[in-house]
């Protein structure tokens, strides 16, 4: 059944006594499922080995991009054929079955490109491999034996080859050991060597770097934590007891963290690469089931899943040919890579991972439970990626501050900042103006144009507080900081020379309308949207002579086709400058409703000992000692 027609989502009928908070089922997964494997067909070759879809291509090429498609979208018919016990139409398993075929003859007219060194065919392997495994019953069981010796030689392809140093190592991983399970080539020292690396980038608290250095995002969740506990389920009694139990271990940790990314209505929090696989980011909590490795109750893991998917399907994703776009909500390229091609966004199939667990399991039998934002305020310190993550009942929105991720390589490498990791705050509500803009972000202002924060150096992250450090050229900017509610106050160190013009921004707001308000004043600036979301900018302590103004962009923003952000800016008198700023994003009319009220309520007062007293609209108050 199509859930899109016409622009009018189509689902099964609501459980209101089962799912009272989403209404959606299993049966709302499954159509879903259904629709992203029927939207490919127009796009398939001929015997099924590729899916050649409309878009920009990936740096690796069309040859690729197709097996990309074929691979990624059979992860999905993987779930939807084990979860149904094979009770599904029988053209999807023979579809992919002469896919197969086709892919990995090599004589074939549309068989895949070879795995080599570092290269894209290495990641679409580890997805064939996991689908192979687990419709292993319904499909490679039922291979003709020619087929099942072309695929081992396949991807055999990968044993011994040089992998990139992230999560690519788990590719191999999974590839040989799927392999191993159907007697093929593999090297085990190169599964432990894999399984070794993933420890060394563990930081504790649930948390792995993707790589070495400073790299965190959500594929902690969708690829550093999943396939551990996918490469146990193909590896059975093979795999060591104590390394199965630590994954889980620290998956458990994870969850109890991760299920906070999540605003109220499902968005996950907008931050990091490949945000273009949305709902992927609800595969761990389907992982964590399907491991018994969960913090979560089961209908507390339905309600959070369920809410990723349902809140993508009503804002048109999959769009009304049933594809997955490059973008967020509508095609967005700026939230993709260089590596990412128009079969690339169906590495959300992870998040069907759910459909494993039988109809009866309590995931999918249990009554939706609250998540922790349906009934709370939320406030959470995350020490190892340097985040402070507060999240408000009221309006539904989770804030993530950042104080220590900006995917660098380590030092003394540099790189190209990403809008994505080296902002100082996302939201479940906002994206970042791409690929630069002013919000969240201070800058120096110079000829050249505004500094950028570069590489972070994490100070502290503790109770509801965190800084870092930057060093734009010839200066240094030290940030704490503070949260309460939905207000964050933002302490700046300046040093930099007289003259220089320091620049402040807020959050970015956007719409598919231009009908954003603004108002600007005396040190503040102002943006809502028609909904009522809105943010504020304001100066709490520097310079008399600042001014305000409202930056205004167009196609810069995944959330909406016009976005407008408020902006600060101050004179330097040289030296070292104390600047603080109070920096709102809310939907709550209680906070919001009162202008004058939001930018005057929050107060900042150096000490003697300089140190900055905080006092909040509520009037909660902070203490800070003098800043690092």
């Amino acid at each position: 059944m199509p859930l899109v027609e016409g622009g009018t989502l189509l689902v099964p009928p609501s459980d209101r006594v089962l799912s009272p908070i989403t209404g959606w089922t299993r049966a709302h997964w499954e159509a879903m499922a259904d629709r992203l494997l029927d939207g490919l067909l127009p796009y398939a070759s001929p015997k099924f080995a590729q899916y050649r879809l409309p878009g920009r291509s990936s740096h690796s090429g069309e040859w690729s991009d197709g097996l990309e498609g074929f691979a990624r979208s059979f992860l999905v018919a993987a779930f939807r054929i084990a979860g149904s016990e094979g009770q599904v139409g029988p053209a999807l398993v023979e579809r992919y079955a002469s896919g197969l075929a086709a892919g990995t003859d090599p004589r074939h007219p549309e068989h895949w490109p070879p795995i080599t060194d570092r290269g894209q065919p290495m990641v679409e392997a580890a997805s064939v491999a996991v689908a192979l495994h687990e419709s292993r019953v319904w499909l490679w069981d039922q291979l003709d034996e020619r087929v099942r010796e072309q695929v081992v030689a396949w991807l055999a392809d990968f044993v011994g080859a040089v992998v990139n140093d992230s999560n690519w190592r788990l590719f191999q991983v999974i590839v040989e050991e799927f392999l191993a399970s159907v007697g093929g080539p593999h090297r085990r020292g190169e599964i432990d060597a894999g399984l070794a690396r993933l420890d060394d980038w563990y930081r504790g608290g649930g948390w792995y770097t993707d790589g070495d250095g400073r790299k965190f995002d959500y594929y902690n969740g969708w690829a550093l934590h999943l396939y551990p506990v996918l490469w146990a389920r193909i590896a059975g009694e093979r795999a060591a007891p104590g390394t199965v139990a630590r994954h889980r271990a620290r998956l458990g940790e994870f969850l109890g963290v991760h299920q906070h990314f999540f605003g109220a209505d499902g968005a996950p929090v907008h931050q990091g690469r490949s945000l273009t696989y949305r709902f992927a980011a609800a595969a761990p909590l389907w992982a964590g089931a399907l491991a018994d490795a969960t913090p979560l109750p089961p209908g507390r893991t339905r309600r959070l899943a369920s809410g990723a998917l349902k809140h993508f399907a009503e804002r048109g994703v999959p769009d009304e040919r049933g594809l997955l776009s490059l973008g967020w909500y509508r095609p967005f390229l700026p939230v993709t890579q260089s590596y990412s091609g128009p079969a690339s966004p169906y590495w959300a199939g992870k998040a069907f991972l759910g459909l494993l667990l039988p109809a009866d399991h309590p995931v999918w039998t249990a009554p939706e439970e609250p998540a922790p934002i349906d009934t709370g305020d939320v406030s959470l310190t995350l020490p190892a990626p340097g985040w402070l993550l507060h999240g408000t009942a009221a309006d539904g929105i989770v804030r993530l501050v950042n104080h220590g991720t900006d995917r660098l390589p380590p030092p003394p490498a540099e790189a190209e900042d990403s809008p994505h990791y080296t902002k100082f705050a996302y939201s479940s509500a906002t994206a970042p103006q791409t690929p630069r803009g002013p919000d969240n972000h201070i800058a120096l202002l110079a000829a050249d144009g505004p500094s950028r924060r570069g590489r972070i150096h994490p100070l502290y992250a503790e109770g509801r507080t965190a800084a870092s450090w930057h060093a734009p050229v010839g200066s240094r900017i030290t940030t704490t900081s503070v949260v309460h509610g939905p207000w964050e106050v933002r302490i700046h160190r300046v040093e930099a020379s007289a003259g220089t013009v320091v620049r402040m921004g807020g959050w970015a707001l956007a719409d598919d309308t231009a009908l954003l308000d603004t108002e600007c004043g005396s040190g503040w600036a102002l943006v809502r949207r028609a909904d009522g979301l809105t943010t504020v900018l304001a100066t709490l302590i520097g310079p008399a002579d600042s001014t305000s103004a409202v930056d205004r962009a167009q196609g810069r923003n995944a959330f909406g086709e016009h976005s407008a952000t408020p902006l600060v800016t101050v004179p330097h008198p040289g030296g070292t400058l104390l600047l603080a700023t109070l920096v709102v994003l809310t939907a709550d009319p209680a906070v919001h409703g009162d202008p004058y009220a939001l930018r005057t309520g929050t107060r900042a007062t150096p000490t003697a000992g300089g140190g900055v007293e905080i006092c909040f609209p509520d009037g909660t108050e902070s203490l800070l000692a003098p800043l690092p």
